[in-house]
């Protein structure tokens, strides 16, 4: 009876076994990744960029602006299970021009520097990523802001109008 038994309870524990995706890797940013919101090419803006990566879907969406990325997660109109998020880490882009192709972090991992006064890709003000919290502080140190995870933004941070008249800094 025993011989019957476990493989009986193995393939019932199997089969209520519930499927889950296992997170993709980032994908390097291409002459050809569009912006998901504007569908401007997203290598052609400096700041640091953002990739979702979307069950069913083959390829990431890209963000031109982290911000814009902050924005679509706070929006109740997605229908996609998300399966992983990466953010471009400035603290190893080679610079605010170049944020760079392959330098991508978790999004759950980073620290969010909010408020600092830079301008994005698009000209709007930018939320910045640092896989570092040093590298992450001397940016504010410099540009000012606060630090924070992804999970306490403001929504205003991402969600509030932009006044296009108002000074930002390029970083350099």
């Amino acid at each position: 009876m025993k011989h019957i038994l476990i493989p009986c309870l193995l393939l019932l524990l199997t089969a209520c076994k519930e499927e889950v995706a296992e997170a993709p890797d980032p994908s390097p940013m291409t002459d050809a990744a569009l912006s998901y919101f504007c569908q401007m090419n997203v290598a052609e803006h400096g700041g640091p960029k953002g990739q979702i990566h979307l069950e069913g879907y083959p390829a990431p969406i890209f963000f031109a602006q982290v911000r814009d990325m902050v924005a679509y997660l706070k929006s109740p109109e997605r229908d996609a299970h998300i399966l992983a998020i990466y953010v471009s880490d400035m603290g190893a882009a080679p610079s605010w021009a170049e944020p760079g192709a392959e330098n991508w972090i978790a999004a759950d991992t980073a620290h969010f520097v909010v408020g600092a006064g830079v301008a994005g890709g698009m000209g709007a003000p930018e939320i910045v990523p640092f896989a570092q919290p040093a590298k992450a502080q001397a940016f504010i140190d410099r540009y000012g802001g606060a630090a924070m995870p992804l999970g306490t933004i403001p929504d205003e941070a991402a969600l509030g109008s932009v006044d296009l008249n108002q000074p930002l800094e390029q970083p350099s």
